[in-house]
């Protein structure tokens, strides 16, 4: 008679399975970092600008380091691809850190926008380096979820940020909001350390052929977006040339920085990078201009009008929970589509608060189908990127991603400044133009949804 000896099975893997929980609460922990600082200096940045009398410089302590972070997504990505994220992420923790130092111990606005820049560069290195890691450390069946996690840790910050922000400004002093956030970061960035070291044990390449030429092109399209959120809070004829400026550099710059056929909807991963960009500049259009329509039609009290925009970060975090819980969908475009059409209801919904007479209620429901397409339709964008990319490309199709992300978002909000500021106060008309376009991009995103798909190998 014969015995077998059973093999014990392997552990279920989970985001919080011994061999990943340390990574997960680190990464969670650092992107929860990244949108504090994000929410928080916009509600300091005024006591600064009148305590450095910097209100001069006020505008570039918000696009300098949006342009640093440009340069520092794509330069991000090329080191990922070459030597894994460890430096990356290391090298981006090391500046965030010391930006925030430089910035909290500011005498003057000039040294405090050099720190911000800093900052903004630090923080661009570590957001495409958490993508890679996600690439790499977390299987594929795990990824929505590291993902919707990632969504999550969004939430609390714009829910809490702004306004613990405002108490760390009125009892400890704004310096505080940048020094306190090293605490927090270093210990972070500390869990995910032996995770990185095994990740990068092998990876060790040249950077590929034209990786100059590409931070080249990202410093042009870093200067261009800088004067894009300058000109975008000018007025007049200033802000129309600056704007026109602005774009032209983009669009000469930013074609050389994102995946062949992006304009033209390419299959595969050319959408999946333009759709993520149609979605932010959906959104973002429709969120700036909520709360100044609320307060100037509606009577709203600017923290009633935020409340509004705080129901749609919730379904948002509710779009995320649920993606990543589903099962795998028939069709790679399924959660795309069903999110942008959430986001073309939801937009073009809110312009009910418009029609005199009807209750605000519809236009805030609305809201939340828009927030919840976006949780349906973000993290599985950053799946399909990975899923699309050859391991030797996940940190340049990951800047692309985040990199088509910002410049939609930051386009977007200067042309909307320039047509609330087309007449001589924001009306009606402004309003329900900003909202249309809006809808329209997200439309547009839904008609290419499918194309997500890449064409089949022969």
């Amino acid at each position: 008679m014969t015995s077998t000896t059973a093999v014990p099975a392997d552990p279920p893997v989970d985001l919080w399975s011994p061999r990943l929980r340390a990574m997960t609460v680190g990464s969670v922990a650092l992107v929860s970092l990244l949108a504090f600082e994000a929410l928080a200096v916009g509600t300091a940045m005024p006591t600064v600008a009148r305590s450095l009398d910097g209100l001069g410089l006020y505008a570039l302590a918000f696009g300098g380091p949006f342009a640093s972070g440009v340069v520092a997504m794509v330069a991000s990505g090329i080191w990922c691809d070459a030597r894994g994220p460890r430096p990356a992420m290391w090298h981006g923790v090391v500046w965030f850190v010391a930006g925030l130092v430089v910035a909290g111990a500011a005498t003057t606005m000039e040294v405090l926008v050099v720190g911000r820049v800093v900052q903004g560069f630090g923080s661009g290195l570590v957001s495409v380096a958490l993508y890679v890691v996600v690439g790499q450390a977390y299987p594929e069946q795990l990824r929505r979820r590291i993902f919707a996690a990632f969504a999550a840790a969004w939430v609390v910050p714009s829910l809490v940020g702004p306004a613990l922000a405002g108490l760390i400004v009125e009892h400890l002093g704004w310096r505080w909001v940048f020094l306190a956030v090293p605490a927090v970061a270093i210990p972070a960035a500390l869990l995910i350390q032996p995770g990185l070291r095994a990740l990068t044990a092998t990876v060790a390449t040249r950077p590929p052929a034209g990786a100059l030429a590409r931070i080249g092109w990202a410093c042009g399209a870093g200067a261009s977006a800088a004067l894009l959120h300058y000109g975008g809070q000018q007025r007049g004829a200033l802000a129309a040339g600056l704007i026109a400026v602005a774009l032209a550099g983009l669009l000469v710059c930013v074609p050389h920085l994102l995946p062949a056929g992006f304009l033209r909807a390419a299959r595969g991963l050319p959408t999946v990078i333009g759709l993520r960009a149609l979605a932010s500049a959906a959104f973002v259009a429709a969120e700036v201009v909520i709360p100044l329509m609320l307060s100037r039609e509606r009577g709203f009290s600017p923290t009633g009008a935020g409340l509004v925009l705080t129901v749609g970060a919730l379904s948002w975090s509710v779009g995320s929970w649920i993606q990543g819980r589903i099962g795998s969908p028939r069709s790679a475009a399924t959660l795309p589509r069903a999110g942008l059409a959430c986001i073309t209801i939801g937009t073009a919904g809110v312009a009910s608060a418009l029609v005199p007479g009807l209750p605000v209620l519809p236009a805030v429901l609305s809201w939340s189908v828009a927030g919840l397409g976006m949780g349906l339709l973000y993290p599985s964008l950053s799946v399909l990127t990975l899923e699309q990319s050859a391991p030797a490309e996940q940190g340049r199709n990951s800047s692309a991603l985040q990199l088509g992300d910002s410049l939609a978002a930051a386009t977007v909000l200067a042309l909307t400044g320039a047509v609330l500021a087309a007449g001589a106060s924001p009306g009606p008309a402004g309003y329900a133009t900003t909202l249309a376009v809006a809808a329209a991009c997200a439309l547009l995103g839904l008609v290419v949804a499918g194309r997500v798909v890449p064409r089949p190998t022969p």
